[in-house]
């Protein structure tokens, strides 16, 4: 198959399963296009089975803001013409399923027929697609969608009841690929974060409001009274400011380590005895998982999807939102003792390999197959 993908090429978890899809994709065989403003960056590969192509948003004066949406439906017309695309993969409702059914429209003009898969991840759905003035084109955006797939059962019933929908939602969750997972390291190499007596818990986010950053601030100030350890910070957002502030306040800033964005996620996480996600909700909670994939146990909210990543007892532990003496006792209980750790640190991996990327990505390719079946019938 020849497939086009359209996502955001950041950081995010959304743009980041997109991406180790149509990686995936290409080994297995399909043309993969990726169609975004700016190469995504996990994709470092770029042969004859991947290819991507740049979405130029020309700046005129008469718009305070550019018009990505419509540079993106003329990309898309573009690249299925020049590179006889079969069917569009699109992360996000908005703006891109929105883009993608523009494009098909167009594309249809001219004789050309193309479906259009759209993935939900969470953010277009809980926070930017309820909010009124959008909801009436996120509906329609799912509604016109020929196949229309989510992250999570969390994130299904949370679409199903903010909007009108119509069409039929899978399930086909977020996936991790474990042979990305075995690297091995050195005492030495460890000792940059961390002493030989330290335990290193780690979080890695957008650093948002909804991801509670105090929370994780307050909760690593208990811990480390209990159990010698240090905290490694990884990413970028309205957040950290405010929460090395608080470091500081509290006395612990030396034992705190903001690392930024980084490419050395894996290796941290190789690295780390404890993750720790207390979101005030997550469609599934990516980040929980890569940390399990590495038998990294996770602390986290039961909020969202989270309860479908993290079993409480045998990967980590659930708390409800905010409670932060729970999550405290939680981390200390796995922390406090070697053998308990190394036993929630087997669990995680275990309940990791349920997500191999190997298992999930077939069903997105049988998605594409019975997609394009039903489409040639009715067109």
């Amino acid at each position: 198959m020849k497939i086009g993908i359209v996502c955001y090429p950041t950081y995010g978890g959304s743009g980041v399963v997109a991406t180790e899809l149509g990686i995936e994709l290409s080994k297995r065989g399909h043309e993969v296009h990726f169609i975004t403003y700016k190469q995504p960056v996990r994709l470092d590969l770029l042969g004859s089975n991947v290819h991507f192509h740049e979405v130029n948003v020309a700046e005129y004066p008469l718009f305070h803001y550019q018009p990505y949406e419509l540079a993106l439906s003329s990309k898309l017309v573009d690249m299925a013409k020049l590179h006889e695309i079969e069917i569009l993969h699109v992360h996000y409702a908005i703006p891109h399923a929105y883009a993608a059914y523009m494009a098909k429209k167009m594309l249809l003009d001219e004789g050309i027929y193309i479906p259009i898969i759209t993935t939900l991840h969470g953010t277009d759905i809980t926070l930017v697609g309820s909010q009124p003035f959008y909801k009436p084109a996120v509906t329609f955006s799912i509604n016109q969608s020929d196949a229309v797939t989510c992250v999570s059962e969390s994130l299904k019933r949370d679409t199903l009841r903010l909007f009108d929908i119509k069409n039929d939602i899978q399930v086909v969750t977020n996936f991790i690929d474990l042979d990305k997972h075995n690297l091995e390291f050195t005492d030495c190499e460890r000792t940059f974060l961390a002493s030989e007596d330290e335990k290193i818990i780690t979080h890695i986010s957008n650093f948002r409001k909804v991801k509670r950053i105090p929370d994780i601030i307050k909760v690593f100030n208990i811990i480390q009274k209990e159990v010698p350890s240090k905290l490694v910070m990884i990413g970028e957002g309205p957040e950290k400011k405010e929460a090395k502030k608080l470091a500081k306040k509290l006395g612990i800033y030396d034992k705190v380590l903001f690392l930024g964005n980084s490419y050395e996620i894996d290796r941290i996480l190789s690295y780390s005895d404890l993750f720790m996600l207390p979101s005030e909700t997550e469609s599934f909670g990516l980040s929980a998982l890569e940390a399990m994939a590495s038998g990294v146990p996770v602390i986290s909210t039961n909020a969202g999807g989270l309860p479908e990543v993290n079993v409480h007892g045998v990967s980590g532990y659930l708390s409800n939102v905010g409670d932060i003496e729970d999550m405290s006792k939680n981390a200390i209980h796995i922390l406090g003792d070697d053998k308990r750790l190394e036993s929630f640190k087997t669990n995680s991996r275990k309940e990791a390999q349920k997500f191999d990327l190997h298992q999930i990505v077939p069903q997105y390719e049988a998605i594409y197959e019975d997609t394009m079946s039903r489409c040639m019938i009715t067109k």
